[in-house]
């Protein structure tokens, strides 16, 4: 099997270090065969608009490399994607052309590829040896947290501009974006994808040649919005148990002087009624970001990641789908019952009810409840036979291609 490596290298307007970074790739071909796995390795330049001498300079070694000249800005992503595009190799790089990452590098990544067969395997620019400046190494460190809380993975380099990603991985991290967002919006779907593996590496890195075309704060919320858009994609079950915990807590703290009040004195004040409405209010939105915790896991695992075994979800999706789930979902409806049922004997008998609000409402908390959790049930039933017939499907579909 032919290992090829095709380095793609996007610049817009660098023409001050288009032709040092060319020449370095070449100079480093050699070396990067001998040491690794890889047997070939194809060049390309992608000039993203540029309106310099980028395309000039970058000309001059057409013989070594292969140019690919877009007339008007696409952005960094666009230039990537086209270059794997317009390319048959099996594994699929770039770097930036600012000359700040070492084209012999490839070699580490390549070998820590192959050691711990990675689908994506990236240099991370965040350690001692890195002239990264501050403001850039604050903002990547918050988007690796903001990454390690959605999956159990971690990487430190989000937006690292230097990889090494295998072809047969493309179909399971695209559809990527054109723009600078490219690399963590990858890193974001790697991370946080199940079937993917990625690996990381130290590297060293340079201050860049020329100015830097990246927006701190534009560039950093665009960074933001792609990871937390991924990770609500991927794992938007982790999103909707942290609200649901946050409506619960709202809700017990609007009851602790209420209950404290009944607990001394047997009775609640008038005032109190607004305690209670939206004390119940909170912990029925606390039940349905649950149960949409539950659903939305489900059709992710299920069509995402072709998983329809309950055993394989999460514990709280093994919590509302178990057995005893039904035992909670009587005891909230007797609850809930118990509240009124002297309020309904009464009505039976005396066609009028002297009952006190506050039960009313506890009564419609725990129906609301016990509803709710009845309504996840009937869903997660359906949804297992949509996820049995897409097993099925793939499973023919696998068979006709083989």
């Amino acid at each position: 099997m032919n290992n090829k490596l095709q380095i793609v290298i996007p610049a817009l307007n660098e023409e001050e270090s288009i032709e040092s970074i060319i020449q370095r790739c070449i100079a480093a071909r050699p070396t990067i065969i001998a040491d690794t796995f890889i047997d070939e390795i194809g060049i390309t330049v992608v000039s993203d608009g540029s309106t310099d001498n980028t395309v000039p300079f970058a000309q001059k070694y057409t013989d070594d490399i292969h140019l690919i000249i877009f007339e008007k800005n696409r952005g960094y992503g666009a230039a990537i994607k086209e270059g794997w595009q317009q390319s048959d190799a099996e594994y699929l790089s770039f770097l930036d052309a600012d000359g700040t990452c070492e084209p012999l590098f490839f070699i580490n990544l390549a070998k820590l590829m192959e050691k711990d067969n990675a689908d994506i395997v990236l240099g991370s620019r965040l350690n001692e040896n890195s002239e990264m400046p501050l403001i850039r190494r604050i903002g990547n460190t918050i988007f690796a947290v903001l990454l390690s809380i959605f999956a159990s993975n971690r990487i430190k380099d989000t937006a690292s501009g230097m990889r090494i990603v295998k072809r047969a991985a493309l179909d399971r991290i695209m559809p990527l974006p054109d723009g600078l967002h490219f690399t963590p919006a990858m890193s974001a779907r790697a991370v946080l994808s199940s079937d993917l593996a990625i690996s990381e590496t130290d590297m060293p890195y340079k201050e860049r040649e020329g100015e830097s075309k990246l927006s701190v704060v534009k560039d950093g919320v665009r960074f933001l919005k792609i990871i937390l858009g991924t990770a609500f994609l991927y794992r938007p079950n982790i999103m909707f148990n942290l609200f649901s915990l946050f409506a619960l807590l709202v809700g017990i703290l609007l009851m602790i002087k209420p209950t404290s009040f009944y607990l001394g004195n047997s009775f609640v004040e008038e005032w109190m009624i607004y305690r209670f409405i939206l004390s119940s209010f909170a912990i029925t939105v606390s039940a349905l970001a649950l149960i949409s915790s539950g659903i939305s896991e489900r059709i992710v695992s299920m069509t995402l990641f072709d998983k329809n075994n309950e055993q394989e979800y999460s514990i709280v999706y093994r919590f509302l789908a178990s057995k005893f789930m039904w035992i909670i979902i009587i005891l909230l409806a007797i609850i809930g019952l118990w509240f009124t049922y002297q309020s309904f004997l009464e009505r039976l008998t005396t066609g009028e009810t002297t009952e006190h609000w506050s039960r009313y409402v506890a009564m419609l908390t725990f129906l609301t409840l016990s509803t709710t959790l009845l309504a996840f049930k009937v869903i997660s039933f359906f949804l297992s036979k949509v996820g049995d017939r897409l097993s099925y499907l793939r499973q023919n579909e696998k068979q006709v291609f083989e």
